[in-house]
């Protein structure tokens, strides 16, 4: 059993929650030499617990040789997404593809102020989470409709829809314009639903 005192913990990131088969190998090997757990965050990334702190940077060294990133602060967060379309029959629309778009679109982005998360869902029934996200793009036969504002925890909030049948190109334009508000408003973590009803908030609800 491991020791789950004076230990510490490192999360990598797994964008659209897929494993790397190299990772996958690299974390298999150091978990037997380092002896610590593994866990699959309700993010999709992949958490590594039970770590020795003096082992901490030779196991991130050994993971970043096969191509492993970090979650750390001031990283845009990385989306949740359901399987969409091409394992799904319900599947209409991509969400992997499109969290790639978004990451690509913030890859150069200075560090961003926590707190929210993204999920993109590939059809109507929103596996995902999106509309208990800060911001959910959910796929439809229209485009994507976008909520913002929702959230889980002791008191949930289904997020607002501010936009229907959005295309890629809108989708990025929407969140670009969100994260600026979250940017300018926030000065610490910071949900989008306490944002929603700021007086500046740029989005109506869209019925």
């Amino acid at each position: 059993m491991t020791n789950t005192f004076a230990t510490t913990r490192l999360t990598i990131l797994l964008p659209a929650g897929r494993l790397p088969l190299e990772i996958m190998a690299k974390v298999n090997e150091l978990a037997h030499n380092y002896r610590f757990e593994l866990y699959l965050s309700t993010m999709q990334n992949l958490r590594l617990m039970g770590i020795r702190p003096e082992d901490l940077e030779a196991i991130k060294a050994d993971l970043a040789a096969v191509g492993a990133q970090f979650k750390g602060p001031g990283k845009f967060p990385i989306p949740r997404v359901c399987i969409g379309r091409r394992d799904c029959t319900m599947g209409v629309g991509d969400p992997e593809a499109l969290s790639r778009l978004i990451l690509q679109k913030f890859a150069g982005r200075p560090q961003t102020k926590a707190k929210f998360k993204i999920a993109i869902s590939g059809c109507t029934l929103a596996c995902s989470g999106v509309l208990t996200t800060d911001i959910g793009l959910m796929a439809t036969r229209q485009g994507y409709d976008i909520y913002v504002g929702g959230k889980g925890g002791p008191h949930p909030r289904t997020g607002r829809r501010i936009v229907r049948g959005a295309d890629e190109a809108r989708v990025l334009a929407v969140i670009e314009e969100l994260v600026e508000f979250h940017h300018a408003h926030t000065e610490k973590k910071q949900r989008m639903a306490k944002l929603v009803d700021h007086p500046d908030f740029p989005y109506k609800e869209a019925v």
